[in-house]
């Protein structure tokens, strides 16, 4: 079976590495984009059998277009490709309907098998995967429809720590103390009734604050 492919990421070298890696098989790369803005465009002009999108790219990052994709194409399966193995980016993935999350390092293979599980509508998310973020799909106050009363401070917190930041990141972008963010992600955390930072992505996730 052919699969047409749409490659968004925005460093050449990247792209031009994935072209060498698919060559020979039966994927073939139809459109390639470089931001999270231009991936919608392109799926309108190609018509992909299946998305493999970076999670990290200017105007846009990818778990955005992810989001907006499954708004007007819901049958489309997206793949959700990076080289961070960060159990938010996967927890967002997750939450937002992603039909996997390959890592860069992975080899050939496991690439080409998940291309395509994917074109056939199936999910290609691993035992371990599920597994970081089922704890966060679960937790009581996921589903309860409940006001939390953060501050508007903490929200922007919860917002940056949802994009997969880390702590230091979040003290840059807000222009705040490191030690001020870890204190915020705590409050956080124990106001929503979560114990970790996946499942407060996934919480973020769900209430539609990214």
């Amino acid at each position: 079976m052919s699969v047409k492919l749409l490659v968004a990421d925005d460093h050449e070298v990247v792209r031009v590495g994935l072209k060498s890696l698919l060559a020979g098989s039966d994927v073939k790369i139809i459109a390639e984009v470089t931001t999270g803005e231009a991936v919608l465009k392109a799926v309108v002009k190609h018509h992909p059998d299946v998305a493999l999108i970076d999670v990290r790219m200017p105007e846009g990052d990818g778990l955005t277009a992810l989001g907006r994709l499954k708004l007007d194409y819901p049958e489309l399966p997206v793949l959700m490709w990076s080289a961070f193995d960060n159990p938010t980016y996967v927890a967002r993935a997750v939450a937002l309907g992603a039909a996997g999350y390959i890592l860069k390092s992975e080899p050939r293979d496991r690439l080409l098998r998940a291309i395509h599980t994917a074109a056939t509508g199936e999910a290609t998310w691993t035992r371990e995967e599920l597994r970081r973020v089922t704890g966060a799909l679960a937790t009581p106050r996921m589903n309860a429809d409940v006001e939390v009363p953060l501050t508007q401070r903490e929200s922007e917190v919860l917002r940056q720590l949802a994009l997969g930041l880390t702590n230091k990141e979040i003290a840059l972008a807000l222009r705040i103390s490191y030690e001020t963010v870890k204190e915020h992600v705590q409050h956080i955390l124990r106001k929503i009734g979560v114990t970790d930072r996946t499942q407060a992505a996934v919480w973020a996730v769900r209430k539609k604050l990214v």
